[in-house]
């Protein structure tokens, strides 16, 4: 892997992974439209690590609260607000867990075609339209129960689908379930580091067991750059997020989607043919 590709990669990764537009889905296609030889799983690690240490940082004061809170629950010394979000982030995370067990192997396999990509990103576009259009707003923070959570978590197994976007799902989830933008935006956030975690140990186990190649140097600066651009894009997000919406992210989906079954329907005439 040379130093531009992973350069631009990194960058892809760190602008995606927290807008709900699927990073999973960009890094499949780049590669794929740009003919570049597959990134390979440490490259992956790499860049996940990056964004896992974006988000563990930007959240850092509230997880350290939230920690804290959870241990005193534990304790029998009592249960606050932010206990109760520890729990529930910890019931969200179940869904995909089970999720990833069961269909692990189509995820890295049949669901990486780019026919499924488009579908997903133009199918999931029109829920996040309809839960942007219909969003209440009327729950606050305090007002999550258990229930909401599990909702909220197995949506996020849909993300294991390429083209759905963890973030844009599980947000999509908190707008249908009342949540005011901000509070579904941060749940999903905090959703994201243990639904980084998990298949990370997994993939750095599978890692271990392979003879493929490391490229260290490629590999450090990925890291670097995605967890930069993550940090910046989380912040930028959450402050523009009342701002203007969701609806910038749909339409960009719709015209992703639509371009991908053009190019698609294309090729496979052309090979067809």
């Amino acid at each position: 892997m040379d130093y531009l590709q992973a350069f631009y990669l990194a960058l892809l990764q760190g602008l995606t992974e927290f807008l709900p537009i699927s990073s999973s889905a960009h890094l499949i296609l780049m590669p794929v439209l740009f003919e570049w030889p597959d990134q390979g799983l440490p490259f992956d690690l790499a860049v996940h690590l990056g964004t896992l240490l974006a988000v563990v940082t930007y959240f850092r004061n509230d997880l350290k609260i939230m920690f804290r809170d959870w241990l005193a629950s534990i304790a029998g010394r009592g249960t606050t607000d932010e206990a109760r979000l520890t729990w529930y982030v910890i019931i969200g995370t179940v869904p995909v867990c089970i999720a990833g067990l069961l269909i692990s192997g189509l995820a890295e396999t049949v669901l990486r075609s780019p026919l499924v990509i488009a579908l997903a990103t133009i199918v999931f576009a029109g829920v996040l339209w309809l839960a942007e259009k219909s969003a209440k707003e009327n729950r606050i923070s305090g007002a999550i129960t258990w229930k909401d959570a599990l909702m909220v978590g197995g949506c996020q197994a849909l993300a294991l689908i390429p083209g759905t976007s963890r973030s844009g799902i599980t947000i999509t989830a908190g707008l249908f379930l009342g949540f005011k933008r901000e509070f579904a935006a941060r749940f999903s956030f905090l959703l994201s580091i243990p639904a980084i975690i998990l298949p990370g140990l997994l993939k750095a186990f599978e890692l271990l067991n392979s003879p493929e190649k490391t490229y260290w140097v490629p590999m450090l600066m990925a890291t670097i750059v995605s967890g930069i651009v993550a940090y910046l894009t989380i912040g930028m997000f959450l402050r523009l997020l009342d701002r203007i919406g969701l609806m910038p992210f749909v339409i960009y989906r719709f015209i992703l989607g639509f371009a991908l079954l053009a190019v698609f329907y294309t090729d496979l005439t052309i090979i067809q043919g």
